[in-house]
């Protein structure tokens, strides 16, 4: 798990440093590196939304995942990247790496007009958390949703998904060691 202060430039300078050197050199048996951060590369969420607040994708967040996916294409560790910021929750997928967004608790919680492409569609406000669970070359991760219906709570799961190492890429791992 690399955790980025997003609110320094995550590609260059020292993090950006500190971040090559970690890629630079993930062991053959990593199965899934984990990026954690603030900003979201990728939102459907927008600074022009007018009612209810909204962020858009930053420009530094978005050079940091071109270079993840650059990356990706030559990892044998699948890259997931968990970010906030957006009061709502998000799934993207572009270049190989999964990219959720986790900001469903805090401030109050706006709906998000989503993408066609979107891999989660809602026009809810989801209060929420993810579950990730991790076993040998393959995880999950769901979204549990907090639901009030007649001021009773009820948590639902209406997004989940399954990311695992590509078996060839698991083999090779499993021969390094």
């Amino acid at each position: 798990m690399l955790v980025l202060d997003s609110s320094l430039d995550e590609t260059s300078g020292p993090q950006g440093h500190w971040l090559t050197g970690k890629l630079d050199s993930i062991p053959a048996d990593v199965d899934f590196v984990f990026f954690v951060f603030h900003h979201p590369p990728y939102t459907s969420s927008s600074d022009a939304k007018k009612f209810g607040g909204g962020h858009s994708a930053r420009p530094g967040e978005q050079g940091l995942a071109k270079m993840l996916e650059q990356r990706q294409q030559n990892t044998r560790a699948r890259f997931v990247v968990f970010s906030g910021h957006v009061h709502n929750y998000e799934r993207h997928e572009h270049g190989g790496v999964t990219y959720f967004v986790s900001g469903g608790a805090g401030a109050h919680a706006y709906p998000i007009e989503r993408a066609p492409d979107d891999p989660f569609q809602s026009k809810e406000v989801n209060y929420h958390y993810l579950l990730v669970e991790v076993d040998r070359g393959q995880m999950s991760v769901t979204m549990n949703r907090l639901e009030l219906t007649n001021g009773k709570a009820a948590w639902t799961q209406p997004d989940s998904v399954k990311i695992a190492v590509p078996a060839a890429a698991r083999a090779k791992g499993a021969a390094a060691n």
